[in-house]
């Protein structure tokens, strides 16, 4: 039993040895060091000016080592590390993409804001949920934002150009200047939504809701409008030029067209049949 005792007292001591690398690394030094020394005894004495030179040229050589091979290793696995904080982000996201809860929509945009960091923007948010969420400033660029739920958010000077907002819901948002340059809108809902100054040129705005939208100084030049619903919404000074598949129909609905720009054919019809959009209420 007493030699149980000591053997298991030994057996402790050795792990908690072990498991301290500090220690683990200098005893280890300190046993090199006295090997090393202990044989270059003699050349410390009887040829000292070549064994010096010697080990300049090896501290060169070290130095290389540290310079190429260190700074390399050291950047191969910081690439590492972002590719795995990336990895990580996208996953929580897909995590949280059904869950329609006010701390999923919250992570959500957390790792958005991270990933934008990682200056990574195409982001896959398709059904996600987001709404009453800060995406103010965020770069979403090419992201896919289809049939996701944006309501009642803020996206003021958001970058969602060229994204997909197919059947995205923006119900109640800020979006203004926010850039949706050639973005892909169609069936997108942005009734009651803030578009001031945002621009849309060149976007697929297929059957899109802008019912009661404020859309002061919106750019839509170029875009398509095909179904498009503006019904009570606010186009002062917006400028509609440009616009493929609008009709007199469809502006004849709006709230106002006051100092609208739009083409000289559609401008003529507005000023003969619905002269009062056109002055200032």
């Amino acid at each position: 039993m007493k030699y149980i005792g000591r053997y298991r007292q030994f057996t402790d001591r050795f792990k908690s040895f072990t498991e301290r690398p500090v220690i683990i690394s200098l005893f280890v030094l300190a046993c090199t060091a006295v090997l090393v020394i202990s044989l270059s005894i003699g050349h410390y004495r009887h040829d000292f000016d070549n064994f010096w030179r010697e080990i300049l040229a090896e501290a060169h050589g070290m130095l290389f080592d540290i310079a190429i091979i260190g700074i390399l290793i050291y950047w191969l696995n910081e690439k590492a590390q972002n590719r795995q904080a990336v990895r990580t982000y996208k996953d929580e996201i897909d995590d949280f993409r059904h869950w329609k809860s006010e701390e999923a929509a919250f992570r959500t945009v957390g790792n958005i804001k991270r990933l934008n960091r990682h200056k990574i923007h195409d982001i896959n948010l398709a059904e996600c949920f987001l709404t009453q969420t800060n995406l103010s400033h965020v770069n979403l660029r090419e992201a896919n934002l289809n049939s996701a739920d944006i309501c009642h958010a803020n996206l003021i000077e958001c970058n969602l150009q060229a994204a997909r907002l197919n059947q995205t819901r923006f119900s109640h948002s800020n979006l203004n200047q926010a850039c949706m340059h050639k973005a892909y809108a169609s069936g997108a809902l942005f009734n009651d939504t803030y578009l001031i100054k945002a621009n849309l040129r060149s976007a697929f705005l297929i059957k899109t809701d802008f019912e009661n939208a404020f859309m002061i100084e919106a750019d839509l030049r170029g875009a398509y409008v095909v179904g498009a619903n503006f019904r009570n919404a606010n186009l002062y000074k917006a400028d509609l030029r440009g616009v493929d598949g609008l009709t007199i129909e469809q502006l004849s609905q709006a709230k106002t067209l006051y100092q609208v720009q739009l083409d000289d054919d559609l401008m003529e019809k507005i000023q003969e049949s619905y002269a009062q959009l056109l002055v200032r209420t």
